[in-house]
């Protein structure tokens, strides 16, 4: 299977070194709170619920903290929605940005000034639609237990399209309606995902001079800093050189 993850490698990576641990918490307690309310606190029978713990224990989230979420989105009166952004760049790079926020307003205004005020814009609600493709992104530890041609055989069979490994992790790619049973398909096979999302994988990369590049990466590590913002996706092509201008 052909690799097309690579950026989405290494800015799982990245993010793992850059990101502060409260502000990855934050992240999931919000999307416990939203799976409870929409379907229940028992995670048996909830599946975004079983999702966003699974990811909680893939940071290292103490059992303390995700049990009391879980608790309080009973109680919590936040009405978070789902809120999206398209914009472009520097480079005329394409930036996709995914929110949750209990204050539409204030986020929208927070992501258009974090944007305008480095030299980007923001577009039309589905003017970036025919780049991006939603795709099921699991990332799975290796162990010893796992025997590595056997699990690729199992998840294909499963509707994976990609199956990657790294030194560390085999990355499985499904499309999006696939999703759901790839979950399933993980949970029969007793594999536990480290983390497992729809992620916005781009049908076309873009290359640009390397201090572009940099200048767009600024603008995606101030739009990942907002509160609100759960999730950024992008079309910049990771080059050899520009990850050896970023080591």
């Amino acid at each position: 299977m052909s690799g097309h993850n690579k950026w989405s490698t290494i800015k799982r990576k990245k993010g793992a070194l850059d990101s502060k641990r409260s502000k990855i918490f934050s992240k999931i307690i919000k999307e416990i709170s939203i799976a409870v309310k929409e379907g229940g606190n028992d995670p048996d029978g909830n599946p975004r619920l079983r999702l966003a713990i699974n990811n909680a224990k893939g940071v290292n989230m103490p059992k303390e903290n995700i049990t009391r979420a879980i608790s309080k989105a009973d109680s919590d009166t936040s009405n978070f929605q789902e809120v999206t952004f398209e914009a472009y760049g520097p480079g005329g790079l394409a930036v996709f940005v995914e929110c949750l926020t209990d204050n539409n307003l204030r986020t929208v205004s927070n992501v258009r000034s974090i944007i305008t005020k480095r030299n980007g814009s923001l577009g039309t609600t589905g003017c970036l639609s025919f780049l991006f493709e939603r795709k099921g992104i699991f990332t799975v530890a290796k162990n010893s237990k796992l025997n590595r041609d056997e699990f690729e055989l199992e998840v294909i069979d499963a509707g994976a399209d990609e199956f990657e490994e790294t030194d560390e992790h085999y990355i499985i790619t499904t499309p999006m309606e696939y999703f759901g049973a790839m979950q399933k398909k993980l949970e029969e096979l007793k594999v536990e995902a480290e983390n497992a999302e729809l992620q916005r994988i781009p049908n076309l990369r873009k290359t640009v001079d390397v201090d572009v590049a940099k200048s767009f990466l600024k603008l995606v590590d101030a739009i990942e800093e907002d509160d609100d913002v759960q999730n950024v996706f992008h079309n910049l092509e990771m080059t050899e050189e520009l990850e050896n201008a970023l080591n």
